[in-house]
């Protein structure tokens, strides 16, 4: 696997799924050094899906986000810690209210540090028994990711309301960044 997730400009980009990406860009967008948080479509077979395609549930494409970040402000470790703290990661294609496989808990990793990244997060959450249930969030390979349609982008910023599922859960055992997170996200879940 080539590295994709260095950028030119020495910025590097993360992508995740976490359910309906309204709430995780959101939150993404609320930490210091991400300097963009992007919806899009990602694990499937179907070329440019269109939203209507993935929420019928057949491109097997997930919701995710991608964002870009300054490793020098914020690392790929901390980002982790805020994928893991903003959804429950034991949920099988679903999150909350939202169901179906585009809705999964995934880690879309570019390079193999993340990827191992990940792999050990996932080893050490599960050994300190964080959650009641087993994790179920997939590592799967970055192979495309497609720019969701511009209605669902900065969803949140636009509508000037809250994420109402994903919030960052303040007795989560690993370290964040802190964020600038306007009042009303934040509380436990």
């Amino acid at each position: 696997m080539n590295d994709s997730s260095t950028l030119s400009n020495g910025m590097q980009i993360a992508t995740f799924g976490a359910g309906c990406f309204w709430g995780v860009e959101h939150v993404f967008l609320q930490q210091p050094g991400v300097l963009d948080a992007v919806s899009g479509y990602s694990g499937g077979s179907l070329k440019n899906p269109t939203y209507e395609q993935v929420c019928e549930g057949d491109s097997g494409h997930a919701e995710v986000v991608q964002v870009t970040f300054d490793p020098s402000k914020i690392t790929y470790d901390q980002l982790l810690a805020v994928f893991f703290k903003l959804h429950d990661p034991t949920q099988v294609n679903r999150q909350g209210p939202d169901v179906g496989d585009q809705y999964r808990s995934a880690i879309f990793y570019h390079s193999e540090a993340q990827k191992a990244a990940a792999e050990a997060l996932i080893k050490s959450l599960a050994q300190k028994k964080v959650f009641s249930r087993p994790i179920a969030t997939t590592l799967e390979p970055m192979e495309k990711f497609y720019k969701a349609e511009e209605y669902h982008q900065r969803w949140y910023q636009r509508k000037g309301t809250q994420p109402y599922c994903h919030t960052l859960r303040e007795d989560f055992p690993l370290s964040s960044p802190p964020a600038k997170v306007p009042a009303g996200v934040g509380g436990k879940k």
